[in-house]
């Protein structure tokens, strides 16, 4: 598929505002006021990636991310594969991290992917509105793992 680059329907990227002070800093990444309670999270979790490391691409049925881009230099991609988007085939890329702080809301069917474009280990946050492997994790995992299959049409560079 030959993607158009562009922003793609229902991916919000939010900056991140930076409260500074001699202590260090603070920043506010979920409020219940500005978000869809339909994309609430439900669980979180903190992820570390190494320089030069990719994780993705992959998309979920129906959960939506919610990153939480603030530490280390990352490069997200994003693909529109939902048929019935008025974005279908849209490819988005977004440079992230510390010199870019940002909240990135990924929606049911748009396949996404991360790759640590810096020289340190990166940090990261996501809370999903939904629980990984479902309540007590008694339930099929919500994704399609496409960076399982060698000829998926997703390619970062």
């Amino acid at each position: 598929m030959n993607w158009k680059e562009g922003p793609i329907e229902g991916v919000v990227v939010h900056p991140l505002k930076r409260y500074e002070d001699a202590r260090g800093w603070l920043a506010e990444f979920f409020r219940q006021d500005e978000l869809d309670p339909s994309v609430y999270p439900v669980m979180g979790y903190v992820s570390l990636t190494h320089p030069g490391i990719t994780r993705g691409p992959h998309e979920h049925r129906e959960q939506t991310d919610l990153f939480v881009f603030f530490h280390g230099r990352l490069r997200v991609y994003l693909w529109d594969a939902r048929p019935d988007s008025p974005t279908y085939g849209h490819r988005q890329v977004l440079d992230v991290g510390e010199a870019h702080p940002v909240t990135v809301l990924v929606p049911p069917g748009v396949v996404h992917a991360y790759r640590n474009v810096g020289d340190m280990p990166a940090l990261l946050i996501n809370c999903p509105n939904r629980l990984y492997a479902g309540w007590g994790r008694r339930e099929a995992v919500d994704e399609i793992r496409h960076e399982n299959q060698p000829d998926h049409p997703f390619h970062m560079d």
